[in-house]
């Protein structure tokens, strides 16, 4: 198994100095029409494939292209349609994140209206094409070239991160790229204690607000910078000089849209987020669930070495600055979620950023053990044949729905396709009814639900969700603004009997109406009950705090 590459060497120069600290944002372009013109040239062309930086460049337009296609031809998963449909409404903040992703979605929609799943998709893929840079970059500066090479095909093997991070829309997208790029800058900004470095700090400050302001969860990674600075001997001198300070205050002032959202709010997107972390019951087996979860999304072969030369590095210790920087930002978080799985459910992408963090770590060790790189080369290979392969296949089959075409036709609710599937033909079957008028209101039971159904309207309707979880529909589509009025309640997998239970009491009656069907490919998939609740009566707004 690889060692720490505490010992691998940094090559002479490759440091910048002065204003040359900040990132150099037409860096990545720069190096893409390079690539591109030398297309013209084939020997030149294998000459700059031959180098790192232009292994980099291949990768990066290879996998936008595969993410293009993977975008332009699936729907929008659970959490995108709910983003995308809940979100449509610019806000300073919102009930489940921060705003960065939001933002991205709204305008994303202004430009290519609201039902084009590529044009939604697309910051969110260009944001990780600058992910995969910076990774280079920041391996590069810390270990060599070749370590960023080998760091950025690793970002892109992991699904957790290459696909769900890389194609969907979800805060983890903006959140990555400026822990990347806050992290480049912190590193220029420190590594020479001599110079004011104002440039990179505030680079990091503006880096680490964005992420700061894309995901909360983003903080206990941010909290890492502070011990590393008071641990490590040759940067301890930052502590008792403004430019760190500075950065923070940046930081935290880029926050302020959050904070005056929440403070409007009654602070319930701190609420529920902070409830999410605490449960009623402790699970002595919950830290080993989390980490299974974790390999499972990250790869069992990238995610054991890599918690291995964390340990590694860990005992090395500050002796080594940069790998010492590494373990500073990805163990606090990491380990925080374990502990919190001793009570509380926790997702296994959740801890992906951190360990994220530590990926050149692995892009280092790869590079400087034959012995060992030789074998993990080989993995990452497979690795990323097999997911090629299996996103070829999911892909085809979500958009053609060709297997029950060669297999047993799966019956009415049980496609496994449909939560990638965009439900557009609920909307074809209101036209057909003649359902589309002015004072029609629909409603969902559960907030993910009421996404697929919201976005596939395209907002032309507006759509509630009932019950003790209506997330950001709480807040922009609140019961109380609606009564009075009837409500078409659509509800998969409900009865009239459990709905008459749930919500009857917030209704003057309710009554069943003929099911509406999802298609899936143009094949029936789904069969959705369908009620009519007659005089919506005012209830109190609900808000979710677990």
């Amino acid at each position: 198994m690889p060692g720490a590459p505490a010992r691998v060497t940094q090559k002479p120069g490759s440091f910048r100095h002065g204003s040359d600290h900040a990132i150099e944002g037409t860096e990545l372009t720069a190096a893409a029409l390079t690539f591109a013109a030398s297309l013209a040239r084939p020997a030149s062309l294998l000459a700059r494939l031959d180098t790192p930086r232009g292994g980099v460049v291949a990768l990066i337009l290879t996998t936008c292209l595969a993410r293009l296609a993977f975008a332009g031809l699936t729907g929008l998963g659970i959490d995108e349609s709910y983003m995308a449909a809940a979100g449509r409404t610019l806000r300073l903040s919102y009930f489940d994140h921060p705003p960065i992703a939001w933002w991205l979605t709204w305008a994303a929609e202004q430009l290519g209206g609201p039902h084009n799943d590529l044009v939604i998709r697309l910051p969110f893929i260009a944001l990780f094409a600058v992910s995969t840079w910076l990774m280079f970059r920041l391996t590069a500066a810390l270990f060599g070239e070749c370590a960023g090479l080998w760091a950025a095909a690793a970002l892109n093997a992991a699904p957790v991160l290459g696909i769900a991070t890389g194609s969907w829309i979800l805060p983890d997208g903006p959140l990555d790229a400026a822990l990347l790029g806050g992290t480049l800058c912190f590193w220029h900004a420190t590594r020479d204690e001599r110079a004011a470095a104002w440039p990179a700090w505030i680079g990091a400050g503006l880096c680490f607000g964005l992420a700061l302001c894309a995901k909360y969860t983003a903080l206990p990674i941010l909290l890492g910078l502070g011990a590393y600075l008071a641990t490590t001997k040759t940067r301890r001198v930052w502590l008792a000089r403004p430019q760190p300070y500075a950065a923070a205050a940046l930081a935290f002032a880029l926050l302020a849209p959050v904070l005056l959202w929440n403070a409007e709010h009654g602070f319930a997107s701190f609420r529920f987020q902070g409830g999410r972390a605490f449960g009623r019951s402790l699970h002595p087996l919950g830290p080993v669930a989390a980490a299974s979860g974790e390999a499972l999304f990250f790869l069992p072969w990238l995610f054991v070495p890599l918690l291995i030369l964390l340990w590694r590095a860990a005992r090395t210790g500050p002796a080594d600055p940069r790998s010492w920087l590494l373990v500073c930002l990805a163990a606090p978080s990491f380990l925080f979620f374990e502990i919190v799985s001793l009570q509380a459910r926790v997702l296994p992408h959740w801890a992906a950023p951190a360990l994220m963090l530590a990926l050149p770590l692995l892009g280092a060790a790869i590079a400087t053990r034959r012995q060992t790189s030789r074998a993990l080369r080989f993995a990452m290979i497979a690795t990323a044949i097999t997911v090629t392969a299996g996103l070829t296949f999911v892909t085809s089959e979500i958009r053609y729905n060709w297997l029950p075409d060669v297999a047993e036709d799966f019956a009415l609710g049980h496609d496994p396709d449909l939560a990638a599937v965009d439900w557009d033909s609920l909307q074809t079957e209101l036209r057909q009814r003649d359902a589309f008028t002015p004072n029609l209101v629909i409603a969902a039971t559960r907030w993910l639900d009421a996404g697929k159904i919201d976005f596939a309207l395209r907002g032309e309707i507006p759509v509630l969700c009932l019950g003790n979880d209506p997330r950001e529909y709480g807040i922009a589509a609140p019961l109380a603004a609606y009564a009075g009025r009837d409500v078409l309640i659509l509800a998969p997998r409900e009865t009239l009997a459990s709905i008459r239970a749930r919500f009857g009491a917030e209704f003057d009656r309710i009554e069943p109406v003929p099911p509406l069907l999802i298609r899936h490919a143009g094949k029936p998939a789904m069969m959705v009950p369908a009620f009519l609740g007659h005089e919506l009566r005012a209830v109190p707004a609900r808000t979710t705090l677990r």
